[in-house]
């Protein structure tokens, strides 16, 4: 079985990545690069490291315990359950923290394993995901994190755009420049790290704004040379590194919109149809169990996505002047959601290729 089958390019990565990071050396910017999208892939991991990425960054314990090889500081992205605070503090060198309860129990269990961990305190500057947001309770996380063993708070840090899709600016980012010369003053601490944000934060770069940050954990960007604010393709970065084919199981002429009363579909959900009269249906073996079908856009662009079920893809091929045939193989192009779902797929074959 070779299909569907995810087409993998690490060179086209790595330029991508010597792009972006050269983009933000002249920012005095350090990338951390974000592998939990491609499932912390060690041919990808090896793109970011040849690309000059200065950490390694995930949200996934055991994707850290995999990369537990590679001579880098790994970060934690998502804040840390207390149930994997041992893990954590073996196989990263750095998490992102909001609660004192976790960071407490970060402590306990490094210096049960006599590791030093260090933290960035995460602040929530309005997208409304994780971080402290009233900013008076800043100061009381760090009165209490100073007196932990083991523990050494080396940032600060927010995240932008992910949940609430809150666009950075410069006012917003100014923030955690003000913040950091404030805590540097009141504790005597140095706060080496000012963590911006994501790939969201890079088109302030390109438009040549000047950024209190000096480091950025960036995704989408390197993989797909895509700035996720607006989603547009950064200068000299390609978005062909990933390639997802698929091969088809069904052509026929069949009506655009179903006969007899609509409900919900297998996902609860109500679909709307637009009665184009009588169309060439092509069903592909893939469905939304194995990739985010709105993250696909397919290389013939005569080809028109309809939807798709659990594991079948749908799709108008009506104004196709391609005559394709049961058995042949569709091509697309994937976006950040597209890439991350169908790595993790079981059911998506990886092929590595230069």
């Amino acid at each position: 079985m070779n299909y569907p089958k995810l087409i993998i390019k690490p060179n086209i990565i790595e330029e991508n990545v010597k792009s972006i990071v050269s983009l933000c050396s002249k920012n005095n910017i350090k990338v951390a690069g974000v592998t939990k999208g491609v499932c912390a892939n060690k041919e990808i991991v090896k793109a970011y490291i040849s690309g000059g990425v200065e950490y390694l960054a995930d949200s996934r314990i055991e994707n850290l315990i995999n990369l537990k090889e590679y001579d880098i500081p790994k970060m934690m992205l998502r804040l840390p359950m207390i149930s994997e605070v041992d893990l954590i503090v073996q196989y990263a060198n750095i998490s992102l923290n909001s609660e004192l309860d976790t960071v407490k129990a970060l402590s306990k269990a490094a210096l049960n394993k006599n590791i030093a961990h260090k933290i960035i305190l995460m602040l929530d500057l309005g997208d409304l995901r994780e971080g402290i947001f009233d900013k008076k309770d800043i100061y009381k996380f760090i009165e209490e994190v100073l007196e932990l063993p083991c523990i050494e708070l080396i940032g600060i840090g927010t995240n932008l755009t992910c949940f609430g899709g809150l666009i950075p600016d410069t006012k917003i980012l100014d923030q955690l420049g003000v913040i950091s010369t404030s805590i540097e003053n009141k504790y005597n601490l140095n706060i080496d790290i000012i963590s911006g944000g994501n790939s969201s934060t890079i088109y302030l770069l390109s438009n040549g704004n000047h950024l209190q940050i000096n480091n950025l954990r960036l995704g989408e960007s390197l993989l797909l040379g895509k700035e996720t604010s607006y989603g547009t393709q950064i200068k000299g970065t390609r978005d062909d590194g990933f390639l997802l084919q698929t091969e088809i199981i069904e052509i026929k002429k069949k009506p655009t919109v179903p006969i007899g009363n609509i409900g919900v579909d297998a996902f609860g959900k109500k679909p709307c149809f637009e009665d184009k009269g009588i169309r060439k249906k092509i069903l592909c073996a893939i469905g939304k169990q194995d990739v985010k079908i709105d993250s696909l856009t397919p290389i013939d662009s005569d080809l028109n996505i309809l939807g798709g079920s659990s594991d079948h893809l749908i799709i108008d091929g009506d104004d196709s002047t391609k005559d394709y045939k049961v058995g042949d193989i569709l091509e697309f192009k994937l976006g950040y959601g597209g890439v991350l779902s169908a790595m993790t797929s079981n059911y998506v074959k990886k092929l590595i290729i230069e």
